[in-house]
């Protein structure tokens, strides 16, 4: 991955050196993955029904939809950034580390942290494991799909 990140005293990184585009693009394609997941032809219905809701109950925080994509935004954004972290992190002093690679980091991001922290709260909050398998499977996909764009940027 390009330059390679300055170390202040073994714990302060200069973000600065992150690629900011690759980790925009990284946050478009994971927001519109997750639009697809999420959409009305795919795990929406069935995630929906789930959860306990019926067709009339609106989607939503109150349903101001702004908020609810903004937020899924800003927070698609602080995901990839953490990912090109790791990513940078992972690549420092390895010779070849492409897509493939890439996409490994994401993937084991989304099974090691966005799983395995998910799972106690949708147990306790009672929606079961088939809500969590909907839930994070697009957070697997997600996480996935942004190392693998952030890897291409190279």
């Amino acid at each position: 991955m390009g330059r390679k990140w300055k170390i202040l005293k073994g714990t302060v990184v200069i973000f600065s050196e992150l690629n900011w585009l690759a980790v925009l693009a990284a946050t478009f394609v994971a927001f519109v993955a997750g639009a697809i997941w999420f959409g009305p032809k795919t795990f929406f219905p069935i995630w929906w029904k789930l959860m306990g809701k019926g067709e009339t109950d609106p989607a939503g925080s109150g349903g101001n939809m702004a908020i609810v994509f903004g937020s899924t935004f800003l927070a698609a954004f602080a995901q990839a950034t953490t990912v090109a972290i790791v990513i940078e992190l992972a690549s420092a002093g390895v010779s070849s580390f492409g897509p493939l690679q890439g996409a490994l980091v994401g993937a084991l991001l989304g099974f090691g942290l966005a799983a395995a922290s998910s799972l106690s709260h949708r147990l306790f909050a009672g929606n079961g494991f088939r809500v969590w398998i909907i839930e994070v499977g697009s957070d697997i996909v997600n996480l996935t799909l942004m190392g693998l764009v952030i890897a291409l940027f190279g």
